[in-house]
């Protein structure tokens, strides 16, 4: 297996490709999202996205009829979104770890929270298929200088 955190960028994507990868924390989830959509169309990222994360799951027997593990189509394509978004408003970076060390607060899982309630979050439709958020539509979202802005709105990501 591959340790992400001594690959270029193209070794890493081809390994999370090639499900190489022994493991993929919530920061390598934002650098495959970023990655994609540096050569994709959103939609098109979202799927490739969801192709790669699904294939892992199965190499990696992950449970699925399990709502709190498990591949989960909301959060997925929430945050492939959420990184669209700050990557439309903050432009590209020399690397996919540059853009995480530039935008921290993506690292932090707390930020769907902004836009999801747990009741709207934690159930089998959002896990299955993509639903709309109902605190705060993600289209509205920027994240910059370490907040998330939603339309005049700005909020902190806890």
């Amino acid at each position: 297996m591959n340790n992400p955190q001594h690959m270029t960028d193209d070794e890493f994507l081809a390994a999370f490709e090639a499900r190489t990868i022994d493991a993929l924390p919530h920061r390598d989830h934002i650098k495959v999202a970023y990655l994609y959509l540096r050569q994709h169309p959103l939609q098109e990222a979202i799927v490739k996205v969801r192709t790669g994360l699904q294939a892992l799951a199965v190499a990696w027997n992950a449970p699925v009829d399990d709502l709190e593990r498990g591949y989960h189509e909301t959060m997925t394509e929430a945050w492939v979104r959420l990184v669209y978004l700050t990557l439309s408003d903050g432009g590209i970076a020399g690397s996919a770890d540059a853009f995480c060390e530039r935008h921290p607060k993506l690292m932090q899982k707390t930020c769907l929270q902004s836009f999801y309630s747990p009741e709207r979050l934690k159930t089998w439709k959002a896990k299955r298929e993509f639903v709309e958020p109902d605190l705060a539509p993600l289209s509205s979202c920027k994240m910059g200088d370490g907040y998330m802005i939603i339309s005049r709105i700005t909020l902190a990501c806890n």
